[in-house]
């Protein structure tokens, strides 16, 4: 799975397809993810917990591709700047996320954090050059106008009462969106393994503070469908995620970002439909339809 840095930008001729076998798989895995995994929560087992579980499930495939590799890892201070960064800004925005959730409604915050491609769009746009088929521009805008529908559900909810979890949304949306594309980025100094071994460090660096923000005077679900059960949900997002870092290797990040954060939430909808019978509103139905059209523009792109 190692290959040479890709210039940023391009594709490598020899493979010009690869980038989205990878974000497929990416898709597929978050989307599986996605439909289960809230389950350990509502089985007793704290959220913060879970972001536990998942910083342990981040070392399985890291360990798996860095024995590939030799253990050739990238330590160079940019190269170490790099991965840092773009491994804090992930977990760092996941710690704001548990804060954001307790102080405002996450049918509102949802939709706004995934506009993150939005950031990673423009950055890649002006910084990288990076440009796509009219196709491909049209997918974009459906994929991104597709995102806040899967999660938004009017309830008459003012913004104006959002002052302290409205800024926060915004810093989340920010973090994934700059990681994104340092992502692709740091992909054309450094190997996809260096760069998800210090996503993998990064996330367990953040696990104290995790840590420090549960509860442990509530009631703690220990047993299989507690941490377990966590630990093979957590370990699809582990696995996602390094498929992604694969997808913007190849891949430009214009396209690979709004196609997974479209993909994941459709292929969530689907296997929530079919297992638990649940069927979406009108508004996730427009969201999933766009969703579907722009994922086939970004392909064809």
């Amino acid at each position: 799975m190692t290959d040479a840095p890709v210039a940023v930008g391009a594709e490598p001729a020899v493979a010009p397809r690869r980038w989205l076998s990878f974000a497929f798989l990416t898709v597929v895995l978050w989307g599986v993810w996605g439909a289960f995994a809230s389950v350990s929560a509502q089985r007793g087992f704290p959220e913060t917990l879970v972001y536990c579980v998942w910083a342990v499930t981040m070392t399985v495939p890291a360990v798996i591709v860095m024995q590939r590799e030799k253990w050739k890892l990238d330590r160079d201070p940019k190269s170490i700047f790099y991965g840092l960064l773009i491994g804090l800004t992930g977990a760092g925005g996941q710690m704001i996320l548990f804060y954001a959730v307790s102080k405002g409604p996450a049918y509102l915050i949802f939709p706004i954090i995934s506009l993150s491609p939005l950031v990673t769009i423009l950055m890649s746009f002006v910084l990288l050059k990076e440009r796509t088929t009219k196709l491909g521009a049209l997918g974009v805008v459906l994929a991104l106008a597709a995102l806040p529908l899967f999660d938004f559900s009017p309830q008459g909810f003012s913004f104006a009462q959002g002052s302290t979890w409205f800024p926060l949304a915004l810093v989340i949306m920010l973090c994934w969106g700059v990681q994104a594309y340092f992502m692709k980025l740091a992909n054309a100094r450094m190997s996809a393994e260096s760069i998800f071994f210090y996503m993998m460090l990064s996330g367990l660096l953040m696990a104290p503070a995790a840590l420090a923000m549960t509860d442990f005077s509530r009631p703690i679900n220990w047993g299989w469908d507690g941490p377990w059960l966590a630990a093979g949900i957590q370990v699809l997002n582990a696995i996602g995620a390094l498929a992604l870092v694969y997808a913007f290797r190849y891949g430009k990040a214009i396209v690979v970002a709004p196609l997974t954060n479209a993909g994941g939430p459709l292929v969530t909808a689907v296997i929530s439909l079919l297992v638990a019978g649940v069927v979406p509103g009108e508004l996730k139905m427009i969201g999933l339809a766009l969703a579907v059209i722009a994922s086939a523009l970004l392909a064809l792109s």
